[in-house]
């Protein structure tokens, strides 16, 4: 409630100089209707004057706002507030009987606020800095019934009443820790206008939701993984990664070689971030280059930078590893040469040369363990203080007959009958050999290798043989099957059935011997027995009673 203005002081002041002293001691009331009127501000609100005097004169109504006669009869008169838009004191009069009777109300404006706007959010935010939020309300009244509530989702984070006049812009601030978990969020702003005191509701108004973006760039530059010395005219990869990223999917990365953008493929993995480029030949050229890869992350970046070297490939062939025959027979003698440029020192299985440019020879008898060999020779150059690296490798093949691994495959097995069982007998050579296993007597053959279930016909000796290109080995395996119930178990099983038998008729023999014996019964009761009839022609039974 708002105090009263001059136009309402000069009202008051004409009213009471009209006043006589029987205003203290009225005979007759006067009633106002509604007490403490509630009105929207910019509204009308109908007020009723009313009273038991018997003939009152003129029914007025003093107040500085806007307002007209609606309606009157006899002791009652009903007046129109107009375009009410602040607080103040109504008061009706008349007299009666020469006496001046009067009543007040109070007439009370609310509104709601014409306007609730949270200030814009920073397009980023560093987790762990201070977000301030600015919340500015434009109007709203009463305004001791009105507040401010600044949120985060549905959570609060401040509540602060709204001070001032209505007319005023009031701004409401509170200041929160930025989160991970604040990434995304939306803010917002709601103010509360609460008339429940008032006889009405709690009425609110929201704020556009502004949304939050708050991330993590570590102070560190980005690890890229790159040779220093890169051979013109092959293809090199350029590795750059950063950890400790968030919200890494929003991070942003750019590989620069001199002045050629690269087109890196782009991995994430935890809060880890990793680029892999290419150089190809249009983008190596001859000489030093700046590698430059940027990350960029709320609008921050970090950078590393590496100097890479490109040289020509006739300034470092690389080895040249010969076999004097690739692919021999057992028993031939290989010729193994290891050569490079006239500035290059080479290496064959660790072994230096005796200079740079000189070549390493290795002369080998071939045999069976020689198959599936591989040599490897290194050529090492030396290029401005930088030790560079080529290796090249080749494989011989030595071709040998085939041969069948005793100890995987043995000379005499064992089996049961109705049983699953494996022939695990693996034969070698080069070419690789084929190898079968067949019983000498039906021709019957076998599996090898592979699962299969055993009859008592699959007993006998097989031949087992492995052929390739280069001959033939031959191993025989004898395959014992033994019945799953043999004569001896099944004459244990007659013996036991037998003597079961026998003391099953023990027992009832037993029982009717038992059973034949006379029936003799006594049942002693004060001295006294008489006989009964015998139950059979062969039993008596006495029961005394």
């Amino acid at each position: 409630m708002v105090s009263p203005g001059p136009p309402q002081l000069l009202s008051l002041l004409v009213l009471c100089c009209m006043l006589t002293p029987g205003i203290w001691g009225q005979k007759f009331q006067l009633w106002v209707e509604p007490q403490n009127a509630l009105v929207l501000a910019g509204t009308s609100i109908l007020l009723n004057c009313s009273t038991d005097c018997p003939q009152p004169n003129k029914i007025i109504l003093e107040t500085y706002l806007s307002k007209k006669m609606v309606a009157s009869s006899q002791g009652w008169e009903t007046f129109e507030l107009t375009n009410v838009t602040e607080d103040a004191v109504v008061i009706c009069a008349t007299r009666c009987q020469q006496d001046q009777i009067t009543n007040s109300s109070r007439v009370v404006t609310y509104g709601f606020p014409a306007s609730v706007d949270l200030a814009p959010l920073p397009p980023w935010l560093p987790v762990g800095e201070n977000l301030t939020l600015s919340c500015q309300v434009a109007g709203g009244a009463p305004r001791n019934n009105l507040t401010a509530v600044l949120l985060r989702g549905d959570e609060e984070l401040s509540r602060q009443p709204v001070l001032g006049v209505s007319a005023d812009v009031v701004e409401v601030t509170a200041t929160v820790r930025a989160r991970r978990e604040d990434h995304g969020a939306n803010f917002s702003c709601r103010t509360e206008l609460d008339l429940r005191p008032l006889g009405l509701g709690l009425f609110e108004n929201s704020s556009a939701p502004r949304k939050l973006r708050t991330y993590v760039l570590p102070g560190n530059s980005p690890r890229n993984t790159v040779r220093r010395y890169l051979e013109v005219g092959k293809l090199w990869p350029v590795n750059c990664s950063l950890d400790g990223l968030f919200p890494v999917s929003e991070a942003r990365v750019q590989l620069m070689l001199g002045n050629q953008m690269l087109h890196p493929v782009v991995s994430i993995q935890g809060d880890t971030l990793t680029a892999v480029a290419m150089v190809n030949e249009s983008e190596a050229q001859e000489g030093a280059h700046e590698l430059v890869c940027s990350v960029t992350l709320g609008g921050e970046s970090r950078e590393s930078r590496e100097n890479v070297t490109f040289f020509s490939k006739d300034g470092f062939p690389g080895p040249n590893l010969t076999l004097s025959e690739s692919n021999v027979p057992e028993g031939t003698t290989v010729n193994v040469i290891c050569a490079a440029g006239p500035r290059v020192r080479v290496q064959l299985h660790g072994l230096p040369a005796a200079g740079p440019g000189q070549p390493i020879k290795l002369q080998l008898n071939a045999t069976e363990k020689d198959d599936r060999r591989t040599f490897f020779c290194s050529a090492i150059l030396e290029v401005e203080g930088e030790t560079l690296h080529k290796n090249k490798s080749v494989q011989l093949r030595v071709l040998y007959g085939p041969k069948i691994d005793r100890a995987r495959c043995p000379q005499r097995l064992i089996w049961k009958e109705e049983t699953t069982h494996v022939l695990d007998c693996k034969a070698r050579g080069n070419p690789d050999p084929l190898l079968k296993c067949s019983q000498n007597r039906s021709g019957h053959p076998v599996p090898v290798g592979t699962p299969f279930f055993v009859r008592l016909n699959y007993s006998g000796t097989y031949h087992c043989q492995a052929i390739n290109s280069l001959g033939t080995y031959t191993l025989m395996v004898e395959i014992n099957v033994q019945e799953r119930n043999p004569v001896s178990v099944t004459i244990i099983l007659i013996v036991l059935a037998v003597l079961g038998v026998a003391t099953v008729g023990a027992g009832v023999a037993y029982v009717s011997r038992f059973q034949k014996r006379s029936d003799s019964y006594h049942v002693k009761q004060e001295g006294k027995w008489l006989s009964l009839p015998p139950q059979s022609n062969e039993a008596e039974a006495e029961v005394a009673v």
